[in-house]
């Protein structure tokens, strides 16, 4: 199996995946990945960091009654500043 490097972004979306699952009253990922119509596996990747698509994590704020901007609360994104080209 192949190791990937997780970016800290992504362990930080990991986790507050997990956090919501929990606060509304998603004891376990199995019973979300249910409602999901996911697997368990494809589900537990997502809490693990793995990397995954805007329509994935829209259809889990569906299921988790919460908007976007809810979920990402507390997730910060440094800035990469660049310099200007000099002409």
């Amino acid at each position: 199996m192949k190791k990937t490097d997780k970016s800290p972004e992504l362990e930080l979306i990991a986790a507050r995946l997990k956090e919501v699952r929990k606060e509304k009253g998603f004891k376990n990922y199995e019973h979300i990945a249910f409602e999901l119509g996911m697997s368990r596996s494809a589900y537990w990747r997502l809490e693990s960091g793995e990397n995954f698509n805007l329509k994935t994590l829209i259809k889990i704020c569906k299921v988790l009654g919460i908007t976007l901007e809810d979920f990402f609360t507390g997730i910060n994104v440094p800035i990469i500043v660049t310099k200007k080209k000099k002409k």
